[in-house]
């Protein structure tokens, strides 16, 4: 007699409850992944499912897993596109379908507005993306194509459309191709008018804040000023009563009086140039950006502040690397940073009684040939709590003063193309230090 086969699923409720008596439960499969199962029953009669029948039901198992996985891909498709066509629908970016060769075959409404074309305008043929392009743009265009056709998506970046009436708009563009082929794809447009004039009205209400900010050093520095310009008229004053006594004797000496009065001469373009300095930080003028050399703007800066130094007890060293490249700013900028950062070592200084009070400005070029200026004190120092937030705008430790100076400074130093920042000395002190890229063209 044949052992009795143990059959599952005998006591499930379903089972019971419906008391069939042939059950077939086949998984439907493609491509090793379970699509979904082909369940039969049959409550008339036992051993229905012979394995002839199973083998039909089997083919038709695998007909229908295809026939799911081609239906669950059709409806994700389907509400891919629907996802799509929202997107350009709703108009929140600019959206245009175009080929490689310049064609635009379809553009969303957004897209239209930010060019200021219309809807007729979009006749195929007529409205050409390259056409859109200014020449200026083109090279950057061919190489975003080549991007295109190398990795199928083109990275974001600025460029600009000429609008239906010839103005210029400036956008963010990315695209990614929509086949193999790489040859058509869609691109996502992205208007940056509204970023460029708030960029705009930025760098303008930071050039009227640095130019405050320089009129308030300069009333800091009346003394050092006054001081600097004395000098050279007092010895104006000097050598000028030295030539009139060497030409009123009886026997004019007309060689000392010749040397008196080139004496006047270099006092007087002293003072001369002490007042053009002061008169160039006082002027509100755009950035004038031109090859230098950051040790010259050092002494220049020194000059300014000599009276501050002495009044406050503050010995300056200097140590200047020389020699070294050019640098590509704006002198009256980076004179407003040094002058800062002098002015923040002497009063962090204020305080010292148990030790000498030391300023130290150093020069020269870090490891990535970068030029590299440093100003170090030996004062209260940097908390840790206070490090981050030196250069915030409105932040200050000091007990009157905006709290803009250093921030002013570093976007100076940003602007061009540098960095600015601050670190603690042991066991006091601080130093600031800021790095400039060399001037490509007079490094070169």
């Amino acid at each position: 007699m044949m052992p009795r086969r143990r059959i599952r699923f005998l006591a499930d409720e379903y089972i019971c409850q419906k008391r069939a008596r042939s059950i077939l439960c086949l998984p439907l499969v493609k491509l090793a992944e379970l699509i979904g199962v082909l369940y039969l029953e049959n409550n008339l009669a036992s051993h229905v499912f012979t394995p002839e029948r199973i083998s039909v039901l089997e083919l038709l198992a695998s007909q229908a897993a295809i026939s799911l996985e081609n239906a669950r891909l059709y409806n994700d498709l389907q509400e891919r596109e629907a996802k799509i066509r929202r997107l350009v629908d709703s108009n929140i970016v600019g959206i245009v379908i175009g080929d490689v060769q310049g064609r635009i075959i379809e553009a969303n409404q957004a897209f239209l507005d930010i060019v200021g074309y219309t809807r007729e305008d979009l006749v195929p043929g007529r409205l050409r993306w390259t056409e859109l392009t200014p020449a200026d743009w083109r090279d950057a265009d061919e190489q975003a194509i080549e991007e295109l056709k190398a990795a199928g998506t083109v990275q974001p970046r600025e460029k600009e459309y000429f609008r239906k009436d010839g103005s210029r708009v400036p956008v963010l563009v990315g695209a990614t191709a929509f086949d193999n082929r790489r040859e058509e794809g869609v691109a996502f447009v992205l208007d940056l008018t509204e970023r460029k004039q708030v960029d705009e009205a930025l760098r303008d209400a930071q050039t009227n804040l640095a130019h405050v900010m320089r009129i308030t050093t300069l009333g800091e520095l009346t003394a050092s000023i006054a001081h600097e310009v004395s000098q050279p008229l007092a010895a104006v004053t000097a050598n000028a009563e030295a030539c009139l006594s060497w030409l009123s004797r009886g026997t004019p000496d007309l060689e000392a009086a010749r040397r008196s009065v080139e004496w006047i001469i270099d006092d007087g373009k002293r003072a001369n140039e002490v007042i053009r300095r002061v008169r160039a930080l006082a002027k509100k003028a755009g950035i004038e950006k031109v090859p230098l050399d950051v040790n010259d703007v050092v002494r220049e800066t020194i000059a300014l502040v000599q009276r501050e130094l002495t009044s406050h007890r503050v010995s300056l060293q200097t140590k200047l690397a020389p020699a070294l490249p050019m640098i590509l700013v704006d002198r009256v900028q980076l004179q407003q940073v040094i002058i800062n950062l002098v002015m923040n070592g002497i009063e962090a200084m204020q305080a010292v009684a148990d030790r000498p009070r030391e300023l130290k400005i150093r020069s020269g070029q870090d490891e990535a040939h970068q030029v590299h200026v440093s100003v170090t004190d030996c004062g209260v120092g940097i908390s840790a709590e206070n490090a981050d937030r030196l250069f915030n705008a409105f932040f200050t430790t000091k007990t009157s003063g905006m709290g803009m100076g250093l921030s002013i400074c570093r976007s100076i130093v940003e602007a061009h193309d540098g960095r600015l920042w601050a670190t603690a000395n042991v066991p006091y002190g601080a130093t600031f230090q800021f790095t400039l890229p060399v001037n490509a063209t007079t490094s070169s």
